[in-house]
């Protein structure tokens, strides 16, 4: 008998865990719970990742992990308990269903559109390494970290889940015609490992232009991956297609520990009180009992949660106006009593495959360092100075030149990406940090060293506050050029 970490959550997680656990008890689902501490009141107790050490342990033994929502305390410069155990256990790929359910109305439900969409989205890397920076008063920075073997182990995922799934069309979104290599890097790789599923049909669309067509036309889609900001972004706005987050069950995969959980708030304003709607981490229980080779039992309540839908038993955030809502354990106890039954109104659930033993995750011996096979020639051909300065950029190219050596030569300055010097609009407003950037000359190649020690030299001028160097990569320049250089 598999056993699996449970962690409630806080405000309603308690009360929409403990309605699952009674359906898949009802089930005889032979899943044995072990409960691991992660809540808000962790963080209270001084514990900055939300658990304590325990409970990491036992998650990281038994490999699964299904939650509640929960809470992360605002203002206290803690990081959010979800995000950190995404990334702590590179469960790198995020799984959101996303269709039309019998039971919730919607605008597409009762124009008669089906939906039936999967948004996949990289769950690792982007901005949400959170790594920002002050760099003055005036002005902030992110990192946006985005790596090819992290976007290669991502986009391998997808097809291999649309190849099991049964899926016949994959969309990649993205804004590579503005982010040209980190968005170029999900682009490219899609592409690239496309050609090794050619019963896939594939395509790609820039993500704003993605959001008007998902709202359009919901039902052209069957599968689209994104990096994670924008994924997380796209994956609410189809929440929202289907009736809510109270629908979105998510799922967080990864080679050795996986995550399932609900994706809605904690909803404090309602806790205790019995009124919550527990579809939505119902849904991701039934996922989580299919991956871990439960599916007979995964079929059998998933069907019986489409049925009690279509009776139109409901809580009190859906169902048709004027009918009478229950609780949520009144709800829970419906969905037990048509255990067995068989939805007449939507498709009735048969998975692919039959019910396998879930085998938990093997310790790794060491941290895995993804290196990618491909190792162009590196070649260092200068640098961008960020720098504070309230002055014209003029002024500043003033301070630069006379200090830098014939090899290297200033070839533009920006602000905000756009180019300011040497030549610019006098209405590109500036704020007070610039790009100076700064570029070997006649083939000279500098190291770090040399270009650091300049760095020294022009600090009696300019206030530098960042250091990025510029390489080429062969024939490909590894930077970006200013907005109207």
């Amino acid at each position: 008998m598999t056993t699996i970490a449970i962690a409630p959550g806080d405000g309603i997680g308690p009360e929409i865990m403990e309605a699952v656990l009674s359906i898949f008890n009802a089930a005889q689902v032979p899943l044995k719970y072990q409960p691991v501490a992660m809540s808000r009141a962790i963080f209270d107790q001084g514990y900055s990742t939300g658990m304590p050490p325990e409970a990491r342990e036992t998650i990281e033994k038994l490999g699964i992990l299904f939650k509640g929502p929960m809470e992360t305390p605002k203002g206290k410069g803690v990081k959010s308990i979800n995000v950190t155990a995404r990334k702590l256990w590179n469960t790198y790929a995020n799984v959101r269903k996303f269709r039309t359910i019998k039971g919730v109305d919607t605008v597409f439900s009762r124009a008669g559109i089906p939906i039936n969409m999967t948004i996949l989205r990289e769950n690792i890397e982007d901005t949400y390494g959170g790594i920002e920076y002050m760099q003055n008063f005036d002005v902030s920075v992110s990192y946006r970290l985005i790596s090819k073997k992290g976007t290669e182990q991502f986009v391998r995922y997808v097809f291999e889940y649309a190849k099991r799934e049964g899926i016949t069309k994959v969309t990649c979104g993205h804004k590579s015609n503005i982010m040209k290599f980190t968005d170029g890097i999900l682009m490219n790789t899609f592409y690239e490992i496309a050609k090794e599923y050619p019963g896939i049909d594939v395509n790609d669309l820039i993500v704003d232009d993605l959001a008007m067509k998902l709202v359009r036309q919901p039902d052209s889609f069957q599968l689209v991956a994104l990096t994670n900001l924008q994924g997380d972004i796209i994956s609410d706005l189809c929440a929202g297609l289907v009736g809510g987050l109270g629908f979105a069950p998510s799922a967080n995969i990864g080679d050795f520990i996986s995550i399932f959980e609900a994706v809605h708030g904690t909803a404090p304003d309602i806790a205790g009180k019995k009124l919550a709607n527990p579809t939505s981490l119902l849904f991701s229980g039934i996922m989580m009992l299919r991956h871990v080779g439960l599916i007979s039992y995964a079929d059998k309540i998933e069907n019986a949660l489409l049925y009690t839908l279509e009776t139109g038993v409901h809580t009190g955030d859906f169902g048709a106006a004027g009918s009478q809502s229950v609780n949520t354990d009144e709800f829970a106890n419906a969905i037990i009593k048509n255990l067995g039954k068989l939805p007449t109104e939507s498709p009735v659930v048969k998975s692919a495959g039959e019910d396998f033993e879930f085998i938990p995750p093997v310790r790794p011996a060491a941290i895995n360092i993804m290196v990618s096979n491909e190792q162009p020639v590196e070649k260092l051909v200068g640098m961008d100075l960020f720098i504070t300065s309230d002055s014209q950029a003029s002024e500043i190219a003033s301070l630069i030149q006379p200090l830098l050596p014939n090899q290297l030569k200033l070839t533009v300055i920006s602000n905000r990406g756009t180019q300011v010097w040497p030549t610019a609009s006098v209405f590109t407003d500036s704020v007070v940090q610039y790009c100076c950037r700064i570029e070997s000359q006649d083939n000279f190649v500098p190291t770090r060293g040399y270009l650091l020690g300049i760095c020294e030299n022009l600090s009696t001028n300019i206030q530098i506050e960042d250091i990025s160097f510029l390489k080429d990569y062969g024939s490909l320049k590894g930077y970006s050029l200013a907005q109207g250089q």
